[in-house]
């Protein structure tokens, strides 16, 4: 296991404030903002420094009834061994339903949802993740997620689903503190019990984030500065095992550099305490490749790249093909659940409802959110009424294209609307819309049939 000491997420907003912290031996990236061919120059200059770089992935849902799309793997792996990372991440989350397995409309998340916590579930993400880890030319570690909402008659606790997958993939996790901190909050389950219960000679490294609590519901926001309760989730941790990585997420909101410099030293603290303490009894992780003496916590490893440990000699033994009537049970479950979030259908039995809508509200502020990001142009030209105009346009329209399709298809129902009103603003969204949607002939799928409709509105029919 590779040792990687004290790290933090590495976003374009706080690359200056990442270049002068003292004391960070890795970061971590998020895999979909990375083009191999581009990688940034800020990131550019920690690897030369050598700083490990881990790419962190949001968009395979390995918790889903599909198998992983191969394209999407092959961004991971290339990322990867462009970055010269010893491993990938991913999460044991579902972000896409529908399709091929129900014969209903394909749906995105446009976020990370839960996976029931049953036999269904686990073959079909043991399957999954064996598949990733066959298509990756590095270790894999799945990120345990916050949840909102728990699912109806599950079969067991977070510990055993996760220590029966490392049992049957020989896969590592990322155990995120603040994950289980939510977990606690929203559903009523014990971080100390799951810690119990998980592998944790498996870590591959620790998330810690902030967050916030309004109504009785914890928010896994990453823009809030982290908490006491989950300093001590990530205690208690450290009393069970030394980690080979501790790793702070922000993604919103950024502080100072000074308040960014005192959650890792809080950190590192309660790492160090860890150890103080006899933490770390389980077995000591060794670089990826073979032996050799560890790096204490705090020092930098060198990355090594496209490195694949050797098979342990208990390797698990695979497990026989997940039927395919497994697959679209699942298939089934998840499709009803995000369609009730994010198309208007109705609950599916056992769900708190009160919950899903908090789960749908959150779901459509995210898109909305990210929406700004990639689009920031829709915003600035809507003003305040933005928000608003996006409410209106997800209620009961599921995200099918990604978010840059999202933000066009946006557009395109205002101009079909004959929005916004303000005839300015109308111009200056019918300029954007029209430098985006490009002469290409577009196909028969609903968004397009509506991307002719406007087209023909714009030009007066002609």
């Amino acid at each position: 296991m590779v040792r990687l000491g004290t790290g933090i997420g590495w976003r374009p907003e706080i690359a200056d404030d990442i270049a002068r912290l003292p004391g960070i031996d890795w970061v971590e990236v998020v895999a979909e903002n990375i083009c191999p061919d581009h990688v940034p120059d800020a990131l550019r200059r920690l690897r030369e420094r050598g700083t490990t770089v881990v790419p962190h992935g949001v968009s395979l849902g390995l918790g889903g009834a599909e198998r992983p799309d191969p394209g999407r793997l092959r961004a991971l792996a290339e990322r990867a061994e462009a970055l010269g990372s010893p491993l990938v991440t991913e999460h044991i989350a579902f972000v896409r339903a529908g399709g091929p397995l129900t014969a209903s409309p394909a749906m995105e998340a446009g976020h990370l949802l839960p996976v029931p916590r049953t036999r269904d579930a686990l073959d079909v993400l043991c399957e999954n993740v064996r598949i990733a880890q066959d298509a990756l030319p590095v270790p894999l570690a799945v990120e345990n997620i916050a949840a909102l909402i728990s699912w109806p008659g599950e079969e067991m606790t977070e510990g055993q689903f996760l220590a029966e997958l490392v049992e049957r993939t020989g896969v590592r996790l990322l155990i995120d503190v603040a994950n289980l901190h939510t977990n606690h909050v929203n559903r009523g389950e014990d971080p100390a019990k799951a810690l119990d219960e998980l592998p944790t000679s498996a870590i591959a490294y620790v998330h810690v984030a902030g967050g916030v609590e309004r109504d009785g519901v914890w928010h896994d926001s990453h823009a809030h500065p982290v908490t006491q309760p989950v300093l001590d989730v990530l205690a208690k941790l450290c009393a069970r095992t030394t980690p080979p990585g501790v790793l702070l997420e922000r993604d919103e909101d950024f502080p100072a550099a000074e308040e960014l410099a005192g959650e890792l030293d809080a950190i590192r603290a309660v790492t160090a305490a860890g150890v103080r303490s006899g933490g770390g009894g389980a077995e000591a992780p060794v670089r990826a490749g073979g032996g050799g003496a560890e790096a204490p916590m705090g020092e930098s490893a060198a990355p090594e790249a496209s490195v694949r440990t050797s098979a342990a000699p208990d390797a698990p033994v695979p497990d026989a093909p997940v039927p395919d009537a497994a697959r679209e049970r699942l298939a089934l479950a998840q499709t009803a659940l995000l369609s009730a979030l994010v198309g208007g259908t109705p609950p599916p039995e056992g769900f708190d409802r009160r919950r899903l809508r908090v789960q749908s509200a959150a779901l459509t502020a995210k898109r909305e959110s990210v929406i700004a990001k990639v689009a920031p142009e829709l915003p600035e030209i809507l003003g305040t009424g933005y928000r608003s105009a996006f409410a209106r346009y997800a209620d009961g329209r599921p995200m099918t294209g990604g978010y840059r399709r999202d933000a066009m298809s946006f557009a395109e129902h205002l101009l079909a609307d004959g929005r916004p009103d303000d005839a300015a603003a109308r111009r200056r969204l019918t300029l954007w819309w029209q430098e985006r949607s490009g002469p290409a002939p577009l196909a028969s799928h609903p968004a397009a049939r509506l991307a002719r409709r406007v087209r023909l509105a714009l030009s007066g029919g002609r």
